[in-house]
């Protein structure tokens, strides 16, 4: 019998974790003119004043963003701009003309909900698969995402060839 009250209650206790998990979701999407970045919620609790950081540097094209008509990118720029949710840049400087990273501020983002913001990302390959100005989900391979919250340790992702990533967030407190 108590074996099957500690199996039944490690059960319970493994659901209620698992249950509790705040995983945020990130997903690349090429796109023209603008290319889109998008974070899902995927866990069942609200987030609030969530740091995450986008360091493109170390992917397989060596991506930077494209901001400005000068500098670094290739024919088509655009800027930083919100799309969906209450997201902004962390720092008043904005993304410069070939930075490869930024710092993000999520305000809020509640179970199954996305903020998003679209930019040109392009990659700084003499010789890619769709060329410089688009990028292909196997260039993003190795991009870094990480997010922090409060006084939580940072949990950190890759981008995956099919332009996700996965921050798996402490439990919900």
């Amino acid at each position: 019998m108590t074996k099957k009250i500690l199996s039944y209650s490690c059960g319970l206790a493994l659901f209620f974790t698992a249950a509790t998990q705040a995983n945020i979701e990130v997903h690349f999407s090429e796109g023209a003119p603008k290319d889109r970045f998008t974070f899902t919620n995927q866990g069942k609790c609200s987030l609030k004043n969530v740091t995450v950081d986008l360091d493109l540097s170390k992917s397989q094209g060596k991506l930077i963003f494209d901001t400005t008509s000068e500098g670094a990118g290739v024919e088509v720029f655009q800027p930083f701009e919100v799309t969906e949710g209450k997201i902004k840049l962390a720092s008043e400087k904005g993304v410069k003309d070939g930075d490869s990273g930024m710092s993000l501020l999520i305000e809020s983002l509640n179970p199954g909900e996305q903020v998003g913001f679209t930019i040109d990302v392009d990659d700084t390959l003499p010789v890619s698969s769709l060329g410089m100005i688009r990028v292909a989900g196997s260039e993003i391979l190795g991009g870094i995402v990480s997010a922090k919250m409060g006084d939580m340790k940072p949990a950190m992702a890759a981008f995956t060839a099919n332009s996700k990533a996965i921050i798996p967030l402490a439990k919900c407190s």
